[in-house]
């Protein structure tokens, strides 16, 4: 398959909205090492990579401007409020909802005609879904925010599917070195190298389906470079994990036992209680491709320099 990316991406452009969060350097990696040359859109304020171009993606004239300057063959749309505890809705309406619309009209406008867009949606459009595993056949049960937003951006990819070649991925939760100490595994990884001797956690009896960021990185290249379109995806492993088992994991890891307690601030309302998805319909699509098991990504984040651990989500 690497000779097939390289045979895609070599002498090709590719744009990568929300290029300075923590899955964009993985993605940017992935395409260049295929022979990509990639441009990154980066919300004023952040930082960027050489060459990167400073856009706020709610603004449609600077957005139209920025991609009409790229002319890119690909496109990954990652820009987004991912934290799910997010309080601030018109924010994340503004962003996800309004700054997908302003990027599918931005790739429609005269001298702009991508090959392949992969726009990122969120297993957590599922809910409390009543079967395990999740195929993407399911019914939609989003319940909260940050789920009805995705719910919306997939409902505008529908209706530019017709003008664009578009795929949604729907990626399950992921991990890896440079993920927010806010999302709980990296979390949990810093305390355990900190050996803190208590760590204060919501529920911890709530399962999902945990991914290497390197193999999401992968697997929207592999998206990107297919003949697909018009198609929705699981990014999953099919694996069910516990923070509960993470907590286990992380002990053998480091030899480090710590007190858990219960944190009442922590429970979510509305938690999803099981979010555990099928990857038969990617497999099927793109042909196997190895997973990392969790342990090593936890180990790879637990043994990681410091420097490493502090990138934005």
């Amino acid at each position: 398959m690497s000779e097939a990316l390289r045979d895609a991406f070599a002498g090709r452009r590719a744009l990568l909205t929300g290029a300075s969060g923590f899955t964009g350097p993985y993605v940017r990696a992935r395409l260049e090492q295929a022979g990509a040359a990639v441009t990154g859109l980066y919300r004023p304020g952040e930082r960027g990579a050489p060459g990167d171009l400073a856009c706020e993606i709610t603004d449609a004239a600077a957005l139209r401007e920025a991609v009409a300057r790229v002319a890119p063959d690909y496109v990954v749309h990652l820009a987004a409020i991912s934290f799910v505890p997010f309080a601030d809705a018109d924010a994340m309406v503004a962003i996800n909802v309004h700054g997908t619309r302003n990027l599918l009209e931005a790739c429609v406008a005269p001298g702009v005609a991508p090959r392949k867009l992969v726009l990122v949606s969120s297993a957590n459009v599922y809910g409390n879904a009543p079967l395990s595993p999740i195929t993407e056949d399911a019914p939609l049960a989003p319940a909260n925010e940050y789920a009805h937003s995705k719910c919306e951006v997939e409902r505008l990819a529908a209706a530019w599917q017709a003008r664009l070649p578009i795929l949604i991925a729907r990626p399950f939760n992921y991990t890896g070195v440079g993920q927010d100490e806010k999302f709980i595994v990296p979390k949990l990884v810093a305390a355990f190298r900190h050996r803190e001797p208590e760590i204060a956690l919501g529920r911890t009896d709530v399962v999902r389906d945990f991914s290497d960021v390197r193999w999401v990185a992968e697997a929207y290249a592999r998206l990107l470079a297919s003949d697909l379109r018009s198609e929705v995806f699981n990014l999953c492993s099919g694996i069910g994990t516990s923070v509960d088992m993470i907590l286990a994991m992380l002990a053998r890891l480091s030899g480090h036992a710590p007190r858990i307690t219960v944190n009442e601030e922590f429970m979510r309302a509305n938690e999803i209680e099981r979010l555990v998805g099928s990857p038969a319909r990617l497999r099927a699509a793109l042909g196997p491709f190895p997973s990392i098991p969790l342990e090593d990504t936890l180990a790879w984040m637990y043994h990681s320099a410091p420097a490493q651990q502090q990138v934005s989500a």
